[in-house]
């Protein structure tokens, strides 16, 4: 059988752990036989970003503005134990985190639905898309532990030396500060990728803050998502049958949990991490969530929403057998392929990014899954695999 050709590379990001291994096994087993696969491939493993300096996490993310589109396996960002456990020079940044900010883009996360793993919202029927604007507000906080009496100001000084002061509060004992800010810049990023993915998906488009508190800082964001939306956007989406709509944060989390799903829903940074976890149990497992870094500029870069999951892999390095589940890594591929096929109108690119998602899809349908989605499946009599037997099953299934 002849391979698929492709004309232009994906950038290949590998990654850390568990998923590393996966990551193999997926394009032994799903690609390989079936694509000639063309990468520009940067090790992002932490060894080899403790070697470079993290310079391959640069090196990566420039490379995806060069093709245009990439596939990262899920990295260790370290903590205290993994600079003794790796010997690393210094405590390097998230990839995620770097990657993000060089590309200017915007995370969308979508669950993987299947028949027999059942959202706990019961009204829930269609996927809930999750869009986290990753850049400012408290992940870019400062703070200050108070001491004791004493008065807190906000104070902006402007480059002539005028200055902007707020009292914040006159402190009559100790207490807690923090500072948080964000760029007109980063905000018009967020709600053009938003509003782009949107029509390329065909989806409405939720948008929600806390205007009525927050009446300067989250009242920028309304304002600039609605200014660019009336100018630039409101006539493609009402061509497209979408809507925009805005609201508050809490009236969204209450319509969320009363709607059927099927639309996509921008958040803050902070509410964008804590409704895609929410969103992503609900629907079922970490491991049925796809993600995607979405640039304005037309960049995008796929991976799994999960982590490396190191539990396993210390069972795998003890030669312990795993029922690791790779759906949502199969799926950041077939994501980048599909997206790839599409920029380059390689048709059998995209039909075989189809094929192979709804191989994974039938083989969990027909009763073979991993442990973890054998404990909260609803279908009754399941062949529990471990991890190569679970990637060799849907192997069987796409031949």
């Amino acid at each position: 059988m002849s391979k698929i050709e492709m004309t232009t590379p994906l950038v290949e990001m590998d990654g850390d752990e568990m998923t590393r291994i996966l990551w193999k096994m997926i394009k032994d087993e799903l690609l390989i036989p079936y694509i000639d696969l063309k990468t520009e491939y940067y090790d992002l493993g932490l060894e080899h970003r403790n070697a470079t300096n993290d310079q391959v996490t640069f090196d990566a993310a420039e490379a995806t503005k060069k093709y245009g589109v990439a596939v990262k396996c899920a990295t260790i960002t370290p903590n205290a134990a993994r600079m003794d456990e790796y010997d690393l020079k210094e405590m390097w940044k998230s990839p995620n985190g770097t990657i993000r900010a060089i590309l200017d883009g915007t995370v969308f996360r979508t669950p993987i639905t299947v028949k027999g793993i059942e959202p706990t919202v019961r009204t829930w029927k269609k996927p809930i898309t999750i869009a986290r604007h990753a850049y400012g507000d408290v992940y870019k906080g400062v703070e200050i532990k108070v001491p004791g009496a004493g008065k807190a100001e906000l104070v902006y000084t402007a480059e002539d030396g005028t200055q902007i002061k707020e009292l914040i509060h006159e402190f009559d004992g100790a207490g807690i500060l923090q500072g948080m800010h964000n760029t007109e810049k980063s905000i018009r990023s967020f709600a053009k990728s938003c509003f782009t993915y949107a029509l390329d998906t065909k989806q409405d488009l939720w948008f929600a803050t806390k205007d009525t508190i927050s009446k300067k800082y989250d009242h920028t964001f309304k304002d600039i998502f609605q200014e660019i939306y009336d100018a630039e956007y409101k006539d493609q989406f009402e061509a497209a049958g979408i809507e925009y709509f805005y609201t508050l944060i809490d009236d969204a989390v209450a319509r969320v949990m009363k709607s059927e799903g099927g639309y996509i829903w921008a958040c803050k940074n902070y509410d964008g991490d804590v409704m895609s976890d929410m969103v992503s149990s609900a629907f079922g497992s970490l491991a049925m969530m796809t993600s995607v870094l979405v640039s304005p500029d037309g960049y995008y870069e796929y991976e799994a929403a999960h982590g490396t999951v190191q539990r396993h892999y210390y069972k795998h390095l003890k030669g312990e057998e795993t029922s690791t589940n790779s759906v949502a890594t199969i799926f950041a591929w077939t994501g980048a392929l599909r997206k790839r096929g599409e920029m380059d109108s390689n048709e059998a690119l995209a039909r075989f990014a189809d094929k192979l998602e709804k191989a994974t899809i039938d083989t969990i349908e027909e009763g073979t899954m991993t442990k973890d989605l054998a404990l909260i499946t609803t279908l009754e009599n399941v062949n529990v695999v471990n991890s190569q037997n679970f990637i060799k099953a849907i192997a069987e299934k796409l031949s």
